[in-house]
């Protein structure tokens, strides 16, 4: 009879293990972001503008410096259509689009072959090694 207690699980799995990929992946199931509030006649320039500002006040530091800097480079550039798809992107929960920018988590389908995503994640990298700060408002 063994009277060694019962080991927990670890919490803290190893990176790239398959039990850590298991749990980095959005799951099918996963709920829609909720319907964005309708905005009737908001012109281009006054949805720049918004998007600024939401970019930079998002509730985690991690996704507002990701995605401020991205919106302080990108938004000035883009056309009506990227600025819708931003504007949706900017629907989803912080942590997912943290995770799905920085390859740690898969997209979901709906996201999986986005133009705008892959510019994000390209941002992401930062391969000129740019020392990031949150921009002014």
């Amino acid at each position: 009879m063994s009277t060694s207690p019962r080991r927990a699980a670890d919490p803290w799995l190893l990176p790239n293990t398959p039990e850590h990929l298991a749990n980095t992946t959005t799951p099918a199931d996963a709920p829609p972001p909720p319907a964005p509030l309708p905005r009737p006649g908001e012109s281009v320039e006054t949805m720049r503008a918004r998007l600024v500002y939401q970019s930079r006040k998002r509730g985690t530091l991690e996704s507002d410096l990701l995605l401020s800097t991205f919106a302080k480079e990108q938004l000035g550039v883009m056309d009506e259509a990227e600025l819708k798809e931003f504007d949706k992107l900017m629907d989803e929960p912080d942590w997912d689009i943290y995770y799905w920018a920085t390859n740690k988590r898969t997209p979901p389908e709906r996201w999986a072959s986005s133009p705008l995503l892959e510019k994000l994640r390209v941002h992401v990298k930062n391969e000129g090694k740019v020392v990031r700060r949150m921009p002014e408002l």
